[in-house]
């Protein structure tokens, strides 16, 4: 199995869900089920149908959740080199049109485009790692090429 590089608040999210799905959620969603089961006839309980399934999507994520957490390693931002981009950087980028865009590289389990968190392992991510401020990256877009100044790398 592959190691899960992850940012120390990509670990914390990750142990949080968890937390939250063992200790809060599951308990609610077991009792409830039990409640629904002693109504009698389970087979058009929708109730009880319903949590069933609830409960098996919850066991699901929870035992994916263990397995990406067993195989975690987190990177110090700390240690980030800004000579290069690595993961965990923040990187800021200009256009060809002048505009500017921020990115940080992060793990599978944390993307989110909306604020500018990619993964390592995506097409912008992978052009990225290894650059220095200054040098030029072109990224293939469906929209077509678009070629970027890396401006600076920063630590989060």
């Amino acid at each position: 199995m592959s190691i899960n590089y992850l940012t120390p608040d990509g670990l914390q999210k990750l142990r949080s869900e968890l937390k939250e799905l063992l200790d809060d959620e599951r308990p609610k969603i077991v009792k409830s089920v039990n409640e629904a089961a002693a109504m009698g006839d389970r087979s058009e309980n929708a109730e009880y149908i319903y949590g069933k399934r609830r409960l098996r999507e919850i066991d699901r994520r929870i035992v994916f959740l263990q397995k990406r957490l067993d195989n975690v390693e987190v990177v110090d931002p700390q240690k980030i080199d800004l000579n290069k981009i690595s993961f965990g950087a923040i990187i800021l980028l200009q256009d060809e049109e002048g505009k500017s865009h921020r990115y940080q590289i992060v793990g599978e389990d944390e993307i989110d485009p909306k604020v500018g968190r990619i993964t390592f392992s995506s097409p912008l991510g992978r052009s990225l790692l290894g650059k220095k401020v200054g040098d030029l990256i072109n990224v293939k877009r469906p929209a077509g090429d678009m070629e970027f100044e890396v401006v600076a790398i920063k630590r989060p």
